[in-house]
């Protein structure tokens, strides 16, 4: 659990001289969610196009399952490299590369003739949407004054599922253009992707990576933009002494005091993924075609009304997660987790009809989306020193992206083993493990500084 904070040199706030720009802090964020806004669009987009891919490539249960997690195997490798790259290069210029990336896999992942060129194109994607998926949260936390912290970090999660919800009315929309309608869909990503590329020449570098490179008047100048100048001082001076003290320890990822933030970040990632939120985002459009008898165009538009849930349940956590707290919202996320699924476990074994099953479906997503989508994120960019916090927060994504690589891979052999009920009860028990994790380990980091929190685990 975190102790009292050791003395250190206090925060001013901006009522203690000339404020910095609001405007100026909401823009960086909102250029650095665009990457949030592609992660989400290229992981969902698939839900619609699975359909048609499969029909017209003839493919397999196995060979689905491949192209549905392709651009999970690359978002592994994608976030394993983020960390030691970002704490290298900076997070501006390693977004900047993803955006490329992002730009280029959508018009290849369009234009395959073979399941193999497909998976490759997609496994590009995933590299970029490993290195956002770290990044993004990561350096909105690093410029975000504490007070708003929560709800800036949130931001990303919100263009994330913004990104789904597009991904599926864009489907739905396309879904006329016939067996080649695939084709469209993913093509449809290189806009926002070179949108990206062109809006991240807006923002700065962090403040903290600079000041970590000894590049003071940079890091100042931009913190006097976001804060003003007198609290840009005081914080600049923070984080100096946070990174004194970290040079002497010899900034190790594996040192004891770091062992229990560690072990909370890489469980949490985990949790949020192996509770099966993906397998909706994923599979949906497979669910209520292949075992609910909807047609294409009716499961993808229910797709769209669960996007739409996901999106009103982010903008809740937007709004209240800096009031509330990360603990109460992830403990109230993964408990309504675990009785939505248990329902809908029970739904299925009476044979109930489609809508009970969809209303069910939409609360499991709506409790992840206001707690256990965006608190994840927050903890994971807020618990660990600045010296180490792109290894630290590397290790966690790659932990996050392993366990939904693992999940999305296996749904539909699972389902054929246990059947939909065995799958969603399995997920129930994890969403009720996750509600005791959360409640025996997690702490609550509101309103604190980055500094602060770190002086915590000494």
């Amino acid at each position: 659990m975190l102790t009292p904070a050791a003395p250190g040199p206090t925060p001013r706030h901006a009522a203690d001289g000339p404020a910095g720009s609001a405007g100026y802090v909401y823009l960086i964020a909102t250029v650095a969610a665009l990457g949030g806004l592609l992660f989400g669009f290229d992981t969902a987009i698939i839900n619609g196009a699975l359909v048609f891919l499969k029909k017209d490539f003839g493919l397999t249960d196995a060979q689905t399952e491949l192209a549905a997690s392709a651009i999970l195997f690359g978002a592994v490798a994608g976030a394993a490299v983020a960390g030691w790259l970002t704490d290298r290069y900076g997070r501006r210029r390693l977004l900047f590369g993803a955006a490329m990336l992002f730009t280029l896999s959508a018009l290849a992942a369009a234009i395959p003739r073979t399941l193999t060129e497909f998976v490759v194109a997609r496994l590009a994607g995933g590299l970029a949407i490993g290195v956002a998926s770290l990044l993004v949260p990561l350096y909105i936390a690093e410029i975000a004054p504490a007070r708003i912290r929560g709800k800036l970090v949130t931001l990303n999660q919100l263009a994330i599922v913004t990104g789904i919800l597009l991904a599926y009315v864009a489907s739905y929309y396309l879904a006329d253009l016939g067996l080649a309608s695939w084709r469209w869909m993913f093509a449809s990503a290189a806009a926002p992707s070179l949108l990206f590329m062109l809006t991240l020449l807006l923002v700065p570098e962090s403040p903290r990576w600079l000041l970590g490179r000894g590049r003071e008047a940079e890091a100042l100048g931009t913190l006097t933009r976001l804060n003003g100048p007198v609290a840009a001082a005081a914080e600049a001076e923070e984080i100096q002494a946070a990174l004194v003290a970290e040079r002497g320890e010899d900034a190790n990822l594996y040192q004891p005091r770091l062992r229990q933030p560690l072990r909370i970040a890489v469980v949490l990632a985990v949790l949020q993924q192996i509770t099966g939120i993906n397998t909706i985002l994923y599979y949906g459009s497979i669910i209520f075609t292949e075992y609910n008898g909807q047609s294409a165009s009716s499961a993808i538009g229910a797709n769209a009304l669960i996007g739409g849930i996901n999106f009103a349940g982010t903008v809740v956590a937007l709004f209240v997660i800096d009031r509330v707290g990360r603990k109460p919202l992830l403990l109230f996320a993964s408990g309504g987790m675990a009785l939505a699924l248990g329902a809908l476990v029970v739904a299925l074994q009476l044979h109930a009809p489609g809508t009970l099953l969809l209303g069910l479906i939409m609360l499991y997503v709506a409790c992840f989306a206001v707690g256990l989508g965006p608190g994840v994120w927050v903890v994971i960019t807020e618990i660990f020193p600045n010296a180490v916090r792109g290894r630290a927060a590397s290790l966690a994504t790659v932990a996050l992206w392993i366990a939904c690589t693992l999940i999305s891979y296996t749904f539909l052999s699972l389902v054929k083993v246990a059947g939909l009920s065995g799958a969603f009860g399995l997920y129930a028990v994890l969403s009720a493990f996750t509600f005791f994790f959360v409640w025996r380990a997690v702490p609550e980091t509101k309103g604190r500084t980055l500094e602060e929190i770190e002086r915590s685990w000494q």
